[in-house]
């Protein structure tokens, strides 16, 4: 019994407890005034913490600011994009389109490449190479609005659109403002090509566009280095433009401006890889800038030029509506060929006659040699079919030296019986000459004829892409030096480090002096009364030419110190079977005893030169008598 009344108790006493604690609560429970002075205590706090956000994102975001109130915001836009506000809540941001050779990436700020890849070429360094990227380049669109607003396309942010149209990509960047008005840039990416169709137009900007002011195109580039030798590729890195049919270039060293007339295109060049607008219908009006950033080869440089083109767009109606071309690609003759517009001159390969000579001859030569063989055998081979085809004019500059040697002794009985009479022992000389079938003149005709074909092959070589990280023995890349030895400092001239072709060609050219001029000294003219001693200065030409080779040639590429490596041995044979095996010194005296017995009969200008030296023989006696 006495358990059951502890635990009525119990309850009892609970109930008592819960009932008090029911009955504090319901006496500390908040009056509805309370309840509300709560309620806007809460959002005080939360207003601000919004004015905190606020105020941290107008600090940390510097291009545009940000309102509380969206309207504010709109109405701060419209006052300072006007009609181009409508875009301006468009995200910035990439956008990636590609072929098979092509990776170009747009920016929808500025409606512009960002950057552009090519797919399958490296630097020197097995890098990937771009034309466009990291801000190197900036395409641009400078206008006025009928509200008296000056616009750059680089400062508005377009809308994106990728399509695709059968196998072709179409990239449509536009500048809105309206649905149905926009200013519009548009890119046809093709398959497989370099070659891109860029196109600009406006659709409904007739009363938006000022036409009391000039729609300006603006199209900056500095172009990359990706040679090893930054200095030697600056040589090659220019910019390049077809005026009415005539290709020509802007400086290569300094800085040059030119304001030009019908261009068709015109090609940011750099070396091995080109940008190149194409116009439908020539430029009216251009300004092409081109300025020298390389200081020299210890310096590190990322660029080697600044190019610049400014030109009008006509309006039509108002409206834009202007179509290019656009090539993001390699130098190379056979891919530039395959647009036509004469693309392919955007590669310089000699002036004039030189140009034609690798354009005709060798550019052909060497295609057909190197699908078949490696590109350094393809230079051998290249070098000796020339050195062949060239091989009579080295017989008969070889056939002149010897006539004049065997000469000799009666050239200087001549001279020395003369000697008081200059006219007189000139004319006598020419007159031997000229019997015995032997002139000076017949032994320098034959090194010009070769002069067109070392130039031509000089200006080939540095230019020609097929060559680009080719390799041949211990060089890399046939289009560049061929180090085998890297110095650890600069010297002047010579470079950084140490090419092994060059030094072969400088040794090989050293002895083919040696050979020739021997020759020629023995058959060289007496040093004249006022002329230069020339028996001395081949002396000393057998020295230059090998240091200058040596010097000059060590940043060059080495394909082209392999060619005249080759070259010379070649010249150095072909000398040698000529005089122990061709020409026979007896038979030629013969020869000259014959020619001389024969009479003699002279020809219009060796009449004309003997009147002319007698005349002058009659007027110094008349001079003395008086």
């Amino acid at each position: 019994m006495e358990e059951k009344k502890l635990d009525s108790k119990s309850i009892i006493g609970f109930i008592l407890i819960f009932g008090i604690l029911l009955f504090m609560m319901w006496q500390n429970q908040p009056t509805p005034e309370e309840l509300a002075e709560k309620e806007k205590q809460e959002q005080i706090a939360k207003e601000k913490e919004a004015v905190k956000n606020e105020l941290t994102n107008v600090n940390t975001n510097t291009t545009e600011p940000t309102y509380a109130n969206d309207s504010l915001k709109q109405i701060a836009l419209n006052n300072k994009l006007g009609v181009f506000a409508f875009n301006a809540n468009a995200p910035q941001k990439l956008v990636v389109a590609e072929n098979d050779v092509l990776e170009l990436t747009f920016n929808t700020k500025g409606g512009h490449l960002d950057q552009v890849k090519l797919k399958q070429h490296d630097d020197s360094k097995g890098n990937p190479i771009y034309l466009i990227k990291d801000n190197n380049a900036s395409f641009n669109l400078n206008f006025g609005t009928t509200d008296n607003r000056i616009f750059n396309t680089t400062d508005l942010v377009f809308t994106s659109n990728v399509t695709k149209n059968g196998e072709n990509t179409l990239v449509s960047m536009k500048l809105n403002v309206s649905a149905n008005q926009y200013l519009e840039y548009k890119y046809v990416i093709k398959p497989k090509e370099y070659m891109i169709d860029f196109i600009i137009e406006s659709r409904g900007l007739e009363n938006i566009i000022n036409t009391s002011k000039t729609v300006d195109l603006n199209w900056a580039l500095k172009a990359y280095g990706y040679d090893q030798s930054i200095s030697y590729e600056n040589r090659y890195t220019e910019l390049v433009y077809n005026e009415d049919g005539e290709i020509d270039e802007l400086s290569v060293s300094g800085e040059d401006e030119e304001t030009l007339e019908d261009i068709k295109w015109f090609s940011f060049k750099q070396h091995f890889f080109s940008s190149i607008l194409i116009n439908d219908k020539p430029f009216e009006k251009i300004t092409l800038a081109s300025k020298n950033l390389v200081e020299n080869e210890e310096v590190d440089t990322l660029f080697t030029k600044q190019f610049n083109a400014k030109t009008v767009l006509p309006l039509k109606g108002n409206n834009i509506s202007e179509s290019y071309k656009m090539y993001l690609g390699p130098s190379d003759t056979k891919t530039l060929s395959q647009y036509g517009d004469d693309l392919e001159n955007n590669i310089y390969y000699g002036w004039g006659i030189f140009g034609w000579i690798n354009k005709f001859l060798f550019i052909p030569l060497f295609g057909a040699l190197s699908s078949f063989l490696p590109y350094g055998i393809a230079i051998i081979v290249m070098t000796l079919v020339i050195k062949l085809a060239m091989s009579f004019v080295q017989y008969k500059q070889y056939l002149s030296q010897m006539k004049m040697k065997i000469l000799k002794p009666e050239l200087d009985a001549i001279r020395e019986k003369y000697k008081n009479n200059k006219m007189k022992a000139q004319q006598e000389t020419m007159a031997l000459q000229s019997k015995a079938g032997a002139s000076p003149l017949a032994g320098c005709l034959p090194a010009l004829i070769q002069m067109p074909v070392l130039y031509a092959l000089f200006s080939f070589f540095p230019v020609a892409f097929a060559l680009r990280q080719k390799q041949f023995l211990w060089a890399d890349d046939l289009s560049s030096y061929d180090s085998v030895y890297d110095l650890g400092f600069n010297i002047p001239l010579y470079g950084n480090h140490v090419s092994l072709f060059p030094i072969l060609a400088a040794i090989a050219i050293f002895f083919y002096m040696k050979l020739t001029t021997g020759q020629q000294q023995m058959s060289a003219a007496p040093q004249q009364e006022g002329m230069p001693d020339m028996a001395k200065m081949m002396k000393y030409m057998i020295y230059f030419a090998p240091i200058a080779m040596l010097i000059f040639f060590n940043n060059y590429a080495s394909g082209l110190s392999l060619y005249y490596f080759i070259s010379n041995l070649v010249s150095i044979a072909i000398l040698l079977v000529i005089k122990n095996f061709i020409l026979d010194e007896d038979k030629i005296l013969a020869k000259i005893e014959v020619n001389k017995a024969k009479p003699k009969k002279e020809n219009r200008f060796q009449k004309k030169m003997k009147e002319m030296m007698e005349e002058a023989e009659r007027q110094k006696n008349l001079q003395n008598k008086k």
